[in-house]
């Protein structure tokens, strides 16, 4: 089972992909090819030492999908469907590799894209869409989670500098990125601004910004993810995106990239799939291929009809998005069903392989933690119900202050 090519070639049951012009059909092509042929081999042994795949960079650069939904800059200028089949493509066969795309991409580079001015997008664009510079998308803090609106990380003017004091944890590149957007809040009106960290020529960071790489993740482990400690750093006004004068901001950069944690979660789910159809042929006991049972073939069906109402879920996400309709409670209700059936589907196939499930080389067991932090990052499972269900009652149940 070393490869992941399924029985059931790239399931699609009810033919939606027939649906795709020429160009999205072509986009799907390019990254599958690329991620079979370039993460799918290497990314195993990466994982296990948590190390990220550096060694595919030149070939995810001549994919051309670097910069997903952003205009011009050298990115490809995607629809919400191309940049959701991309996540799809992605997840389908490694996590670690599409939250690195991810967060360079959509949140880093589209901080910039989206808050920055004209002069700020030619300055660093066209190098990360070429990925001779890396991003990050520093916002979450130890204390603020879900909670990320009420961040404490401040900056206060300087004459011609920003000084910004704080703290971040679980910020992917975050270390290792060579830019690195970083949200914090304005002691003098309270508002939320956004500034650029960079890397000198050297490889360095600046005095006062202080990485240090998580370790012990079970799950994403190729993928770094960054505590940073933030004391007197420095930034000059050049640096600060003008288009953020508060956390409306970030909610613009948020609403673009919207969706792509539970396109994610089908790629993961498809790969579940695949995996489990393809070892209950396989798998032989009691002189017979485990397939040919009852109850495996129940487990199949019912993963292959969650798969079809995930696929469909996104689909839908995608052309609500594309007409500016998709609502936030629309998003949660999508990313709290795609995250719980994705996790169920990943431990229905771990089992099913039974102890070759726990083997890197049979691929679910990847899958399968991975999928523990789709469920976690972008808003657990209980945020997205609690949204979903103040828009069924009108009642907010997080909100409330203590007594």
């Amino acid at each position: 089972m070393a490869s992941l090519t399924p029985v059931i070639e790239h399931p699609d049951f009810l033919l939606l992909d027939e649906e795709l012009d020429a160009d999205t059909l072509a986009l799907r092509d390019r990254v599958r090819s690329f991620a079979l042929e370039h993460v799918e081999p290497v990314i195993n042994d990466h994982w296990e030492r948590a190390e990220f795949p550096y060694g595919i960079l030149p070939a995810l650069r001549e994919t051309g999908i670097v910069g997903t939904y952003i205009q011009g800059y050298g990115c490809p200028g995607m629809s919400r469907l191309q940049a959701g089949i991309v996540a799809r493509e992605m997840g389908r066969v490694d996590g670690s590799v599409n939250t690195f795309l991810g967060v360079h991409a959509n949140l880093g580079m589209g901080s910039i894209y989206i808050l920055g001015n004209e002069e700020q997008r030619q300055r660093w664009l066209p190098a990360m869409a070429r990925l001779e510079k890396t991003g990050g998308f520093a916002l979450t803090e130890p204390a603020h989670g879900s909670d990320s609106v009420s961040l404490e990380t401040s900056a206060r003017r300087d004459g011609d500098s920003w000084i910004i004091d704080g703290h971040k944890r679980w910020i992917g590149n975050g270390a290792a990125g060579d830019v690195i957007v970083l949200y914090a809040r304005d002691e003098a009106d309270g508002q939320v601004k956004a500034f650029v960290v960079e890397k000198d020529d050297d490889g360095r960071h600046p005095e006062g910004y202080r990485p240090e790489v998580i370790t012990g993740k079970i799950g994403k482990r190729a993928i770094h993810q960054a505590d940073i400690r933030i004391e007197g750093l420095r930034i000059p006004e050049e640096n600060r995106l003008a288009g953020c004068e508060s956390f409306a901001g970030v909610n613009r950069v948020l609403k673009a990239t919207r969706g792509g944690a539970s396109w994610e979660a089908l790629g993961h789910g498809m790969a579940a799939f695949e995996i489990a159809a393809r070892y209950a042929l396989e798998r032989e006991q009691f002189s017979a291929p485990i397939g040919s049972y009852q109850l495996v073939q129940e487990k199949l069906a019912t993963m292959l009809s969650d798969l079809v109402s995930m696929q469909l879920m996104c689909r839908r996400m995608a052309e609500l998005a594309e007409q500016d309709r998709l609502t936030d409670a629309m998003a949660s209700l999508v990313k709290m069903t795609t995250s719980r059936k994705a996790l169920a589907m990943c431990r229905e196939a771990r089992d099913m392989l039974a102890g070759q499930g726990l083997l890197l080389e049979n691929h679910i067991a990847r899958h399968m933690t991975d999928m523990e932090v789709v469920s976690t990052y972008e808003g657990t499972d209980s945020m997205q119900a609690l949204i979903v269900g103040r828009e069924i009652t009108g009642i907010s149940a997080f909100t409330r202050k203590r007594r």
